[in-house]
């Protein structure tokens, strides 16, 4: 297969995504909803989606492709106004994803990878990381409608025929990122003392170079069809560690500090970050084993490289 759909392809994952199948020499379209923007990323050409929803017409996009990677979706909002954020996310990333994937099935399309977050088995692991056996245990509008939307893709592969392949992703990192890890970032760039000495978690993350060759890897192997994939960096890692290896990314020095995590999370309550803080010093650790038997897969970039060159991209931008 070589015409692929890309959803989305003009965000952060969007970019990686495009560069790495462009370089393997695939066809590819992408979706957007600026109506102004005609071309994407490797100036692949962009069809407009004004609105992802139950009424979404995806029968232009998906016309001609062999696959599509959907990438589009309603994500964690920090400051949601909507009067029912858990409908609201529905409508887009369960409702809007079946919508496409009945357009797809339609329209002759072989396979469907649809990106989904590690949020559908839970927000924190304690002893044992998080597995595709696990019993899914979403806790926020976001995961709860891709939990829902996997099913939802399940469903109508088992009617249409249509393959699907899962990916459930922990924080992913690298140029152009945004949210909690590009503030992190500032904070590692502009801070010389970070209260985070005492913290002994374990998180995964994975690099968005990494993600791009696993959504690769995902495309035409036919072992994954209707399989559901966790996936992770090679290693994992705690929040010093992490804080250290930014600041040395980007050629600064932290010197970490220890608090108690009791204090940690009343400073959160009083500052309003107590979700941010949740993250920082709390374990979330993915077990990435069948993605990497499976489909022989294993992340092409170290962590480090990952970070440096979230860090190179940081300080050309100046965000």
């Amino acid at each position: 297969m070589t015409r692929i759909l890309i959803t989305g392809a003009s965000g952060f994952i969007g970019r990686a995504v495009c560069k790495s199948l462009r370089v393997a020499g695939y066809s590819l379209s992408g979706t957007t909803s600026n109506i102004e923007q005609k071309k994407g990323p490797e100036n692949i050409p962009l069809y407009y989606i004004p609105e992802i929803g139950p009424d979404t017409d995806w029968s232009g996009p998906v016309a001609g492709a062999d696959a599509i990677i959907h990438l589009a979706a309603r994500v964690h909002v920090t400051r949601d106004t909507s009067s029912d954020p858990l409908a609201e996310h529905r409508r887009v990333n369960r409702d809007g994803t079946r919508q496409l994937a009945i357009a797809a099935a339609a329209a002759g399309v072989n396979r469907l990878v649809f990106i989904s977050t590690i949020k559908v088995n839970g927000e924190i692991t304690t002893g044992h990381p998080f597995s595709e056996e696990d019993t899914p245990l979403p806790g926020d509008p976001y995961g709860i409608s891709k939990w829902e939307a996997e099913q939802t893709l399940l469903e109508v592969s088992k009617n249409t025929g249509l393959e699907v392949v899962i990916l459930r992703v922990p924080l992913v990192y690298g140029p152009y990122v945004k949210g909690n890890f590009l503030r992190l970032i500032k904070a590692c760039s502009r801070l010389r003392i970070m209260p985070f000495g005492a913290i002994t978690n374990q998180r995964s993350l994975i690099y968005v170079g990494n993600l791009a060759s696993a959504i690769k890897a995902s495309l035409d192997h036919p072992v994954a069809v209707g399989k559901t994939y966790l996936v992770r960096d090679g290693q994992d890692m705690s929040t010093p560690d992490l804080v250290c290896r930014i600041s040395g990314s980007l050629g600064s020095k932290v010197w970490l500090i220890s608090l108690p995590r009791w204090l940690l999370t009343g400073i959160g309550v009083v500052t309003g970050g107590t979700g941010a803080i949740a993250r920082l010093t709390g374990s979330l650790q993915v077990d990435s084993s069948l993605i990497e038997k499976d489909l022989e897969w294993s992340p092409p970039y170290t962590i480090q490289e990952g970070l440096n060159e979230t860090a190179r991209w940081y300080l050309s931008s100046r965000i």
